[in-house]
């Protein structure tokens, strides 16, 4: 699934600048615009079971400065160009966006 948003990133031709599997702190996240401290994470149907490590895992990123979002893999499946779309609204938001 990464590799089907990072595509559809791309050709979007946002203009802020997005890293696949970025180092902050001690946690590789998915994709991150660290211009805009945002970080988005795909997750599948194992991270329902491991809720509470997804918790803490934010509140580690969190502690790095950056703001989390999260998408389920069948949102990118099923509704990908609503994905680019909230990742676009939320990259704009940014007080730090372009």
């Amino acid at each position: 699934m990464e590799r089907r948003l990072w595509y559809a990133l791309r050709a979007a031709a946002l203009p802020w600048k997005l890293r696949r599997q970025h180092p902050i702190g001690r946690r590789i996240v998915d994709f991150a615009c660290p211009s805009c401290k945002l970080v988005i994470e795909l997750d599948g149907g194992q991270h329902d079971a491991e809720a509470r490590a997804d918790v803490q895992r934010t509140a580690e990123i969190a502690g790095h400065g950056y703001r989390v979002i999260r998408f389920w893999n069948n949102e990118v499946i099923d509704n990908l160009d609503g994905v680019v779309e909230t990742i676009r609204r939320e990259l704009a938001a940014s007080p730090t966006s372009p």
